[in-house]
């Protein structure tokens, strides 16, 4: 089977493409231009690259966030549109559970990973897992500890400890971020590419039956877009006067 994966939830984002054997290209993005600029172009390049037609995909596979607003929007559609015209199912993946599976690939059973994904606001989004004796890319290869989430790092890492959970490893651009407030026995990592976990990821989901069709993919915001929560205030009545910026979503 033979997988296309898609991750716009940072900036830079990636796209894959895998199949049983192995990966057959993985690309980061660039930065510097949006997502709405990138796609679906970025897609065609990495086919084009290793000389895989789109038809020839049997699956396509999604990180759904969190993430910003602006981003999941885009890389959502392009995979529903991509997956509809070509008749296909699509496996929608958790940005905080792929990172902590790029993590946890070669840590121990036992281990127990925490994803922190930059959230703005002095905040990060999280997710808690512990590794079991399955390969990672399995659904049963991390058990959920604590599920996504947004909130102060600080309050999240205490809120861990207190319920006996310290995590062993922390992964993610938050948890670079946020470095200095980390204790240095926690090992930090960086943001990880996602785009071929999240298809390894979508192999063995796919062989458990666990796909959706295209309009069954939900975005996992985590936290609601700053253009709701402004129009929800001036709603209810309150003396808010949001400027042109604050409406707009997070890009």
């Amino acid at each position: 089977m033979r997988v296309l994966a898609l991750d716009t939830t940072t900036a830079a984002g990636s796209v894959a493409i895998v199949d049983d054997e192995g990966v057959f290209i993985e690309e980061i993005s660039d930065p510097a231009r949006s997502h709405a600029e990138r796609m679906p172009g970025d897609i065609l390049h990495a086919l084009d690259r290793v000389s895989v037609a789109l038809d020839s995909i049997d699956l396509f596979a999604v990180a759904v966030g969190p993430g910003t607003f602006t981003g999941l929007r885009i890389g959502i559609a392009t995979i529903q549109g991509l997956a509809f015209v070509n008749r296909k199912r699509i496996v929608p993946v958790s940005a905080l559970t792929a990172l902590a599976v790029a993590a946890s690939h070669e840590e121990p059973a036992g281990r127990i990973v925490g994803a922190w994904m930059d959230a703005h606001r002095h905040d990060v989004f999280s997710a808690l897992f512990r590794r079991t004796e399955a390969s990672p890319f399995d659904p049963d290869g991390l058990i959920e500890m604590e599920g996504p989430a947004v909130g102060d790092p600080l309050t999240t890492l205490t809120r861990w400890e207190h319920a006996g959970h310290t995590p062993d490893v922390l992964v993610g651009d938050g948890a670079i971020m946020f470095a200095a407030g980390i204790p240095t026995e926690i090992s930090t990592l960086g943001q990880l590419p996602l785009a071929a976990v999240i298809g390894r990821m979508a192999l063995a989901r796919a062989r458990a039956g666990d796909t959706v069709d295209p309009a069954g993919v939900q975005p996992l915001y985590v936290r609601r877009p700053d253009a709701e929560i402004a129009r929800d205030a001036l709603q209810q009545g309150e003396n808010v006067k949001p400027n042109a910026q604050s409406l707009k979503p997070k890009a």
